[in-house]
């Protein structure tokens, strides 16, 4: 996608699935890279940031996991996919890593915080609820991004997955392209 922006083929960007972040910082199996959401950034364009996925780390089959995540939280999704619940150390970083990259841009940004939850399995009574985990990369990121009248926070009371908190993310990038 971030090649596609870079040649100029994509004029806007909404980034709500930003768990490559998680794998990225912590050590799972779909890192983002270090260039995550730099071309995106370097072109200015209308850009809508949520936490997506933030609460899991990826991993392959059960027994790839590295041996010092064994004991943490894990929800086996299928036979080659296994997910790690983030601390909230961990959310606190993955903030500040979002942060760094999007203070430096001065295009329209607008980042939408699901307060309900950044994944299905996030939601109350799901494996990977966890409302504290959840709370430091909210307030983290709302306390590291420098807000500006290009680059604005909003929190919604959904989940990610909510048809509202999708019509949301919508309804802000028509705001800001």
């Amino acid at each position: 996608m971030e090649k596609l922006v870079e040649s100029g083929m994509i004029d806007g960007v909404l980034d709500i699935t930003t768990t490559e972040v998680a794998d990225e910082v912590v050590g799972g199996v779909f890192p983002a890279g270090p260039e995550r959401m730099d071309r995106i950034l370097a072109r200015e364009i209308p850009y809508v940031v949520s936490l997506g996925a933030l609460d899991m780390v990826n991993f392959g089959a059960v027994e790839t996991v590295p041996e010092q995540f064994k004991n943490r939280t894990l929800h086996v999704h299928n036979a080659q996919v296994t997910l790690m619940r983030t601390t909230a150390d961990e959310n606190r970083q993955f903030a500040e890593w979002i942060a760094n990259k999007l203070n430096r841009s001065t295009g329209p940004i607008q980042i939408l915080i699901p307060e309900n939850g950044v994944s299905l399995i996030d939601d109350e009574g799901q494996p990977f609820h966890d409302p504290d985990a959840d709370k430091a990369l909210f307030e983290t990121i709302e306390a590291q991004i420098e807000q500006t009248e290009n680059r604005q926070i909003k929190r919604l009371a959904n989940n990610i997955n909510d048809p509202e908190f999708a019509a949301a993310l919508v309804a802000s990038f028509q705001e800001i392209k």
